[in-house]
């Protein structure tokens, strides 16, 4: 039995899809679940039920990050992620706080709110070096995206593979960059990536942008270096995540925040259903899955 947000996907002969609300799987039917998709951008609530789900084989998850799913996985159940589906979507995003922070956009934005008519000459994304921290799907699409500017792009990832550097090479550079963007899976390893040290090793001026996990960036020193008005920052992911009314991070000059938006475009519900159905073939057919993160 598959469950899915959809109700009107191409399903194999031999296989049925279980009725859907679009949300959550009914609790009557969790036993019955073989083959799930936990609805997009519904959190925990989407993932909690996997636990009942006790004839449970793939996990196929609509995002490309499953940091929050890989505890969850119960023993023997494959996981897969949504590896390209949603690269465009969130590189165009990076791109996009990319130019706005550079170019001064929430300010403009603030001062035509108020009516004010305020010229300012603020930095560009031409001729800036940009470091792209992760050299996955995602990170190389953002690079690809890039070399239409006037930009020098180094991208870092933990193996150095596709034309990348070794992420332990990054130090040395930091200082260089003028805009870091980052995009790398949330790990033990990789959890406070840029932290205090980092932070206040970047260039002043820079601008740190983040479309990957909030809790890749130390946020408490986050806020002291932006309160120092010498950086710049653009998240589209938060440390805590959704950011709770109040939280410092509002209020923080020279910051854009966007709620998590990356993937979550209209691109995603065509790219989203095409992957599903094609995983759902394979199941059905016997034939290896594609995009396995974790199995066994």
């Amino acid at each position: 039995m598959i469950w899915t947000q959809w109700s009107d996907l191409k399903i194999p002969a031999g296989l049925a899809h279980l009725p859907t609300n679009g949300v959550t799987p009914d609790p009557a039917d969790l036993e019955k679940i073989t083959f799930y998709v936990p609805a997009y951008m519904y959190g925990p609530a989407a993932l909690t039920p996997i636990a009942a789900m006790s004839s449970l084989q793939v996990i196929q998850s609509p995002n490309a990050g499953v940091d929050d799913v890989i505890p969850l996985r119960p023993k023997g159940v494959t996981l897969c992620n949504a590896a390209g589906v949603h690269d465009a979507s969130t590189a165009e995003l990076a791109v996009g706080l990319a130019i706005a922070t550079r170019r001064g956009f929430n300010t403009f934005a603030q001062n035509q709110s108020k009516g004010i008519w305020l010229h300012a000459s603020n930095a560009s994304l031409t001729d800036s070096k940009v470091a792209i921290i992760g050299h996955g799907n995602i990170g190389k699409t953002i690079a690809k995206m890039l070399s239409g500017f006037e930009v020098e792009v180094t991208s870092f990832s933990r193996s150095g593979q596709d034309g990348a550097l070794t992420i332990d090479k990054f130090d040395s550079l930091l200082p260089t960059f003028d805009l870091i963007i980052l995009i790398l899976p949330l790990t033990d390893q990789s959890r406070h990536f840029m932290n205090k040290q980092r932070l206040a090793s970047m260039k002043t001026g820079a601008a740190l942008i983040n479309v990957a996990r909030g809790a890749i960036v130390d946020t408490e020193s986050l806020i002291s270096e932006l309160n120092s008005g010498r950086i710049s920052c653009a998240l589209d992911v938060t440390d805590p995540e959704p950011l709770p009314p109040g939280h410092p991070l509002w209020s923080t000059p020279n910051t854009i925040i966007t709620p998590h938006v990356g993937g979550d475009s209209k691109a995603f519900e065509p790219r989203g259903r095409a992957l599903v159905e094609s995983q759902i073939a394979r199941f059905a057919a016997g034939q290896p899955l594609i995009n396995v993160v974790a199995q066994g």
